[in-house]
């Protein structure tokens, strides 16, 4: 059963936004003004889940509370063509 919080967290412009942004490429501003970037997996209640990047073909996925995020941004497409050599 969702309580007050979880309600007001579901009818957030935030929780909106990211639900628009699960299996995206994303960058985070988080509100200790920490900035994490990876593909956003999913956004429930009051946890969004993120695909990290580490090193080497390493990766971890995150929990981030909503409450502790500020805003999730997609990444802009790649405006300048390539190859580069």
């Amino acid at each position: 059963m969702a309580t007050g919080g979880d309600v007001r967290l579901l009818q957030s412009p935030l929780y909106a936004k990211a639900a628009t942004l699960v299996g995206q490429p994303v960058g985070v501003s988080l509100s200790n003004g920490q900035g994490v970037t990876g593909i956003l997996c999913s956004v429930t209640a009051g946890v969004a889940v993120l695909l990290e990047y580490l090193y080497q073909s390493q990766f971890a996925t995150k929990q981030y509370p909503l409450n502790t995020i500020q805003d999730i941004n997609p990444f802009p497409g790649c405006s300048v063509q390539g190859p580069f050599f």
